[in-house]
């Protein structure tokens, strides 16, 4: 499983830095396949968000026996389900992979960081739709915009410890 996950990743590392080059005297490499990978990976949430709110759920209240649930939340919750494994993976093995925490370490941060975000889409989602009267997929896209700028800079200076200076830091820095 290890060797699939690594001939994987390095598949993907080879694709996103072979559309480097460009941006070479802009952003660093790392900052560069952040912006790839959570670009991509945000990409395929706003498309699994907009087919779940409008085909599966097909904008209706999701009953459960405990609460009832916003369209627009259940795809939220639904677009969770991928996005979060997808997420780390890339992180951990394309943009972060030099980080020298443990996989445990890396992958509790993750979800603290990934809780604290769901929190954030929550929040956000709520006041643009509800209280704005933004369309939810125009809502999504804007709800992604912040946690995007919140993640980065939570993934970089506490998920996998990268320091001032860009360069990854040894757990005692």
């Amino acid at each position: 499983m290890k060797k699939h996950l690594k001939t994987f990743s390095d598949l993907i590392t080879a694709i996103v830095d072979f559309f480097y080059p460009p941006f070479r005297k802009m952003i660093d490499l790392q900052t560069f396949r952040y912006a790839a990978c959570g670009g991509a990976n945000t990409l395929l949430g706003i498309f699994i968000y907009f087919i779940s709110y409008n085909f599966i759920l097909q904008k209706r209240i999701v009953y459960t026996p405990v609460v009832a649930i916003s369209p627009h939340i259940a795809a939220f919750l639904i677009e969770f389900v991928v996005i979060f494994p997808l997420g780390f993976f890339l992180m951990k093995f394309v943009v972060y992979h030099d980080s020298p925490l443990r996989g445990r370490v890396q992958l509790v941060r993750y979800f603290t960081q990934i809780l604290i975000c769901l929190l954030l889409n929550y929040i956000c989602l709520k006041f643009f739709v509800e209280y704005v009267g933004i369309y939810p997929t125009p809502s999504k896209m804007l709800t992604s915009v912040i946690v995007i700028i919140f993640s980065y800079l939570t993934l970089k200076h506490f998920t996998f410890k990268v320091g001032r200076t860009g360069r990854l830091e040894t757990e005692g820095d």
